[in-house]
C-alpha cells in the first residue's frame, strides 16, 4: 500500500468506529436531548436527495457561538438516527482544535469526536471526503470566527470560508443550508475578546467565553461543558448550486471571484437564518415544555441534568470498552450515580473546586497535538 493510500485510510478510518457512534447516540446523546435540549427538526420530513449520486451533498449551517458544540452533537446524532446511519447520514468536518487535546472532547474523553465520525477540517481532508466518503459532509463554513463571535453577534454570519464553494463547484454537488436556532442560548450573554481568545488558542481552546458563569468554570470543572436548556431548532433552508452561479471552469476561478461568490451565498443564507430566528427563536428555552418533559420522564431525569453528564459519558465509555460495544445499559439515578462515580473515579475531579482541574488538565493535555494543529492550520490555507 503506497503512502497516499495509507494517509487516506488514516484520515477516514484511523479512529472512527461506526458502532461506537451509534451506541453513543443511543445511550447518551438522545436521552440528553429528549428532555434537556428537546431538539426540533423543521422541513426535514424528506431528506434532500443528491444531485450526483456518487458525490456527497455538502450540508452547511451556522455556528451558535461561545458554547461547547452541543448543538452540532445533537444535530448529527438526531439526524443520523433518523436516517438509520445510511449513506444519507452525515460525517462532520470539525475544527482541528477539537481533536488537538482531550480537553476539547466531551469531558476530556480522548478522541471522542474522531471516534464518533468527526474529521479535522482541513482543505485536503475536505477534498478526500468528497472523493472517498459515502456519507454526506456536514460543515460549519464560518470556521473558528463563528464559534467565537459573541452573543452580541448572534445570528450574524461571519465571513464564510470558500472551501465549501470550491468543493461544490469542482465536484458539481449541491450545498444544502439549514439554520441552527437558539444555539446562542446554550451560553447566553457570553462575549468575545480577541486578546483573551488569542491566549486561549495557545492552550488549544478555540475561544474563552466571557460570561456570568466564566468564573464558575475555574471553581467547578464540570461547568466548562455546561449548557443551558435551549430548545435547539434546525430549520432546513435553501439548496444552492454554486457551479451554476459562475460561468467559468473550476481551475480558472480566482480567489477574488470565490470571495465574491461567498458574499452572494452569504446573503441567501443570512436571510434564511434571520427568517428562522424570527419564527422559532422568540422563546429560546420554552421552560413550560422543559418542566413537563422532566416530570413526565422523572426516572430518566439525572441523565438529562448537566451536573450528571460527566458521570454518564464515562460510564458509557467504561461499558463500551468492557463489553465490546454490546449490551450497554446505563442505570442512572440520584443514588446510583454515586456508585458510577466510584467505578469511574476521574469523574470525581469534575466536582472538586479548583483542585479538580489538576488531574483533568493532566489528562486533557497528555499527548496533545496543539502545536502540530496550529502548524497544520497555518499551512493549510487553501480554500479559506
Amino acid at each position: 500500500m503506497n503512502k497516499q493510500k495509507i494517509e487516506e485510510k488514516s484520515v477516514l478510518t484511523e479512529y472512527y468506529d461506526a458502532n461506537y457512534a451509534e451506541q453513543l447516540i443511543k445511550h447518551v446523546a438522545i436521552p440528553m436531548d429528549e428532555i434537556w435540549f428537546r431538539s426540533k427538526f423543521v422541513g426535514w420530513e424528506n431528506f434532500p436527495e443528491r444531485n450526483n449520486k456518487a458525490i456527497p451533498l455538502i450540508i452547511a449551517t451556522n455556528h451558535s457561538g461561545m458554547s461547547f458544540p452541543w448543538d452540532a452533537m445533537i444535530f448529527g446524532s438526531r439526524l443520523n438516527a433518523k436516517l438509520k446511519f445510511s449513506d444519507d447520514s452525515v460525517r462532520p468536518l470539525t475544527a482541528p482544535m477539537l481533536s488537538a487535546s482531550a480537553l476539547m472532547n466531551p469531558f476530556s474523553i480522548d478522541k471522542m469526536w474522531n471516534r464518533a465520525g468527526g474529521i479535522d477540517a482541513t482543505f485536503d481532508n475536505f477534498e478526500l471526503m468528497m472523493q472517498k466518503e459515502k456519507r454526506n459532509v456536514l460543515i460549519y463554513p464560518e470556521g473558528v470566527p463563528g464559534i467565537g463571535k459573541g452573543f452580541n453577534n448572534k445570528y450574524q454570519l461571519q465571513e464564510l470560508k470558500t472551501a465549501f464553494l470550491r468543493m461544490s463547484i469542482k465536484y458539481k454537488t449541491d450545498i444544502v443550508f439549514f439554520s441552527t436556532v437558539n444555539g446562542e442560548y446554550l451560553n447566553p450573554y457570553s462575549y468575545s475578546s480577541d486578546f483573551v481568545n488569542k491566549m486561549a488558542n495557545k492552550i488549544g481552546l478555540p475561544f474563552l467565553p466571557l460570561s456570568p458563569i466564566t468564573l464558575l468554570i475555574l471553581l467547578f470543572p464540570w461547568i466548562f461543558y455546561f449548557a443551558f436548556p435551549a430548545k435547539l431548532t434546525f430549520v432546513l433552508g435553501p439548496r444552492i448550486k454554486p457551479y451554476k452561479m459562475i460561468d467559468k471552469p473550476y481551475d480558472e476561478i480566482t480567489q477574488e471571484e470565490f470571495k465574491e461568490l461567498s458574499k452572494e451565498v452569504t446573503k441567501i443564507f443570512q436571510k434564511h437564518l434571520h427568517d428562522s430566528k424570527e419564527k422559532y427563536g422568540k422563546k429560546p428555552y420554552q421552560l413550560g415544555e422543559l418542566f413537563k418533559q422532566m416530570f413526565s420522564k422523572f426516572g430518566k431525569m439525572p441523565v438529562t441534568l448537566p451536573f450528571y453528564w460527566p458521570i454518564i459519558f464515562y460510564e458509557f465509555e467504561r461499558q463500551y470498552k468492557k463489553k465490546g460495544g454490546k449490551d450497554i445499559k446505563i442505570n442512572s439515578g440520584f443514588f446510583k450515580n454515586i456508585w458510577l462515580m466510584i467505578k469511574n473515579p476521574i469523574t470525581i475531579a469534575f466536582f472538586i473546586p479548583i483542585l479538580g482541574w489538576i488531574p483533568l488538565m493532566i489528562r486533557g493535555y497528555r499527548g496533545n497535538t496543539i502545536k502540530q494543529t496550529n502548524t497544520r492550520t497555518s499551512t493549510n490555507r487553501r480554500g479559506k
